[in-house]
């Protein structure tokens, strides 16, 4: 028999980083979650991801066990690495801070391609490529 669902949760923390601070500890204690417990599995499963944003997605149980499933880091936290830069554009129809290739943006489609509401590698790659003028992040050949 299949347990009951209590809750679902959704959080970004940083990838081998969790800490049962804000805003892992109070989104997870309200449900009555062991917040240890999920701050060492979710920490074991991402060391490779380290300090990278990671959203997760938490099913609480009645019983108050869980289960969670990672999800591949944003597009924007993406772009952002390759194009070296901090952050995005405040006019990015005026200003534009970096530079990508279709190639890179194709890279990370094939990455985000199970996330995203995209048929093949061509409609992520726009999507991507949507992401990265909305961040005022320039698209060359």
């Amino acid at each position: 028999m299949a347990k009951e669902i209590l809750t679902k949760i959704k959080l970004q923390c940083p990838g081998g980083q969790a800490t049962p601070a804000p805003p892992v500890g109070p989104a997870l204690g309200q449900h009555g979650v062991n917040i240890g417990q999920f701050v060492k599995q979710f920490n074991d499963k991402t060391k490779d991801l380290q300090g990278m944003v990671t959203p997760v997605e938490i099913t609480v149980f009645k019983d108050k066990s869980f289960t969670f499933i990672l999800k591949s880091p944003p597009a924007s936290v993406l772009i952002k690495q390759l194009a070296g830069v901090a952050k995005g554009s405040a006019e990015p129809n005026k200003q534009k801070v970096g530079q990508v290739t279709r190639q890179q943006l194709k890279e990370i489609a094939s990455r985000k391609l199970a996330d995203l509401n995209a048929d093949d590698l061509e409609a992520a790659a726009k999507v991507i490529e949507g992401t990265a003028r909305n961040m005022g992040v320039r698209v060359v050949d």
